[in-house]
């Protein structure tokens, strides 16, 4: 088959893809990644086709990234400011990377790219969908922590209050999604269902790509929604070897504490890497310092040969090799965690982050930080108390025991097929079937 598969994102939302991609095409499949430019020269090199979706990211741009990592207004300002502006660009090149130069026989969309249905609604095209984190179903049942309104991280413990929740944000959010009604209704569709918490949801077959011990099913989840682990992938090529200064300094001692911050806040770190590495210094322990290539994430102090600083490292050749991470729990960060079976201390910005940091604390492998209250003395005092904790540290290597028991990319890649195969004979598709 000929796949779409498309979203608009950073690095955490587009390579689960690019491991979905390597797979199909592995089967004998075209795996046609659809995503803004700045990703072409990652995709291209590994033999994949590329067409380009507006709008395109601007990593430099670190106003716009700023104003996406608002913890109040974040997510608003990331849709209402960046993404339905250019909605009508999205369509326009969705349309022809699922057309031309032959129609697609299947989309996998993400929930960031608005235009993706109306796209599959005009074509007839069969289309899945994908989510990355428990946080995109906005259960009842389950209610997530939403970066707005803290005060609201603990309504789980009382009955019927995730409705009320559901209702909240529903309401909250009402204007956002205008400008998807009203492209909707110039290209003579009728205005459907709600974007931004339905109709985002493939009918046919949603595929969450993350574990079980991030969250379970829900009765309110949409139907045929099939979790299949997490799909890996941070390496170009194939090439997951470390900066050479980097493998040195992690063979010439203990493990360190690795402090990182994805690959989107990186870009919003303030003076996150200058306290981490003071706090280091206080704990007197080893420490990496992935900085990214912001050159106002470049260390002023002078610091000493415990401390390595890098740009960038392969999670997955880093992280196993580490005592803890410090991260910003993202998704992407967090199942990397999870793999290597390290304990984390979480620093939640936005979006899905503080949900993902309170399901760690919960799962009983990771503690957990306010932005507003990441100073040495603090972190210092926690990663004390974090580094002996022997419980915490069985905790983080049982569950990645059962990570490795589950294989994400597999499970996805069979669902696309067997959902393509349904769509042939014009039968309905159920999720797993």
């Amino acid at each position: 088959m000929r796949i779409v598969l498309s979203n608009i994102g950073t690095f955490g939302d587009i390579n689960p893809l690019i491991a979905l991609s390597l797979e199909l095409k592995r089967r004998g499949h075209t795996p046609v990644l659809a995503l803004p430019n700045v990703f072409r020269p990652k995709i291209e090199p590994l033999g994949l086709e590329f067409r380009a979706v507006r709008p395109d990211i601007d990593p430099t741009n670190n106003v716009l990234v700023e104003m996406v990592y608002d913890i109040k207004h974040g997510t608003e300002h990331g849709l209402r400011n960046f993404l339905f502006p250019a909605l009508r660009q999205t369509y326009d090149d969705l349309m022809a990377a699922a057309t031309e130069p032959e129609r697609a026989d299947l989309m996998l969309l993400g929930e960031l790219n608005y235009a993706g249905p109306l796209v599959a609604e005009r074509t007839g095209i069969p289309w899945a969908s994908y989510v990355l984190a428990p946080l995109s179903f906005f259960s009842a049942y389950d209610p997530p922590v939403l970066p707005p309104f803290p005060l609201l991280a603990h309504v789980d413990r009382f009955a019927g209050m995730g409705h009320g929740m559901k209702r909240l944000a529903r309401w909250t959010t009402r204007a956002w999604p205008e400008p998807i009604y009203a492209l909707r209704k110039e290209l003579g569709l009728r205005r459907g269902a709600n974007p931004l918490f339905d109709a985002k949801h493939a009918p046919e077959l949603v595929l969450a790509l993350f574990s079980r011990v991030l969250g379970v099913p829900q009765k309110d989840w949409p139907p045929h929604t099939l979790i299949t682990g997490f799909c890996f992938y941070d390496s170009d090529a194939g090439n997951a070897a470390l900066p050479a200064h980097l493998e040195e300094f992690l063979a010439a001692g203990e493990a360190p504490i690795v402090f990182t911050l994805g690959s989107a806040a990186v870009l919003a770190a303030g003076d996150f890497y200058e306290v981490s590495a003071q706090a280091a210094m206080k704990l007197e322990r080893r420490a990496v310092l992935l900085i990214g290539t912001d050159p106002r994430n470049r260390l002023q102090q002078a610091l000493p040969p415990s401390i390595c600083v890098a740009e960038y490292a392969p999670y997955s050749a880093l992280l196993p090799r580490a005592a803890l991470v410090v991260h910003q729990g993202g998704v992407g960060t967090t199942a990397q965690c999870l793999r290597a079976g390290k304990p984390m201390l979480m620093m939640p910005y936005s979006h899905d982050q503080p949900d993902n940091a309170r399901r760690m604390r919960r799962l009983g492998v990771a503690r957990t930080i306010q932005k507003s209250k990441y100073t040495a003395d603090r972190v210092a005092e926690m990663l004390r108390g974090m580094l002996p904790d022997a419980v915490l540290a069985a905790r983080a290597a049982q569950v990645a025991e059962q990570l490795r028991r589950e294989d994400g990319v597999k499970t996805a890649c069979d669902a696309l097929e067997n959902l393509h195969a349904r769509a042939r004979q014009q039968v309905p598709v159920r999720a797993g079937a």
